[in-house]
């Protein structure tokens, strides 16, 4: 159950339309499931206001199916899958209204809320080569209730195509950078904007790379002030800590 749904039951209580007794009743139900291999939190959309959400790299479809559709059955509206591969997704195509977003991998179950904040999240990158990742982020602010503006393929290595965006950039509320090779997006739009940045490095590059180190190193190292830094190809991570971000405040 979430947040605004127990808002409105505490309100029906209130006003006499719903008694103490059934209030009580909706309430009682388990906090989790018990599906055997896994115990989906039915519960967490009211201690975070975001429901559960499904890791689905290396579940099975079956697995994921099932967790999926607990979900579904105690009142959660939309079901965000990430890592989902392009077959897995196919099977559960067959079985529930599943968007799939390939360069993401990611599988939406349900509606694509409309944005509930007058903020702006910005996704920019490096290079076409980090979009897996620009879209995992992307995709999860959109289904938190954001709006997102993309900026592809702007990165330092030609830096007047960023500048070029400049008010997009400095109009935003949160910015998430993400780039490899050496990470060094974060840290020059750091310098330009007064929003939080959250600086995703990938595992894009050559072999001094080191799989997304190099630039992890370089995020962590910026010397631009309000630059956090995510895990390694996080773009999950990134679109949820800027969704939070960008609902601060906002009204309930």
């Amino acid at each position: 159950m979430e947040q605004q749904e127990i808002k409105r039951l505490l309100c029906a209580v209130a006003d006499g339309t719903v008694s103490v007794e059934e209030a009580t009743l909706r309430l009682k139900t388990a906090p989790f499931a018990e599906l055997g291999f896994a115990k989906p939190d039915h519960h967490r959309a009211l201690r975070q206001g975001i429901g559960e959400v499904i890791y689905g790299e290396q579940k099975t479809p079956e697995q994921i199916l099932k967790i999926a559709s607990d979900l579904l059955d105690h009142g959660q509206k939309t079901v965000l899958v990430t890592r989902l591969s392009a077959e897995a997704a196919a099977v559960l195509q067959e079985k529930l209204p599943l968007q799939y977003h390939a360069v993401g991998r990611i599988g939406i179950i349900g509606t694509v809320p409309e944005p509930d904040s007058d903020g702006s999240i910005v996704v920019a990158t490096g290079g076409t080569s980090d979009l897996p990742v620009a879209e995992e982020a992307a995709l999860t602010a959109q289904v938190l209730g954001n709006s997102v503006i993309r900026l592809y393929d702007v990165g330092v290595a030609g830096l007047h195509r960023l500048l070029s965006h400049a008010e997009t950039l400095m109009r935003a509320r949160v910015i998430i950078a993400i780039a490899g090779m050496e990470g060094a997006l974060a840290s020059v739009i750091g310098g330009l904007v007064d929003c939080p940045v959250i600086a995703v490095p990938t595992s894009v590059g050559y072999g001094a790379a080191f799989g997304g180190l190099s630039a992890l190193l370089s995020m962590l190292n910026s010397c631009a002030s309000g630059v956090s830094v995510v895990n390694i190809d996080n773009g999950f991570g990134a679109g949820y800590l800027a969704s939070m971000i960008n609902h601060m405040g906002a009204s309930s």
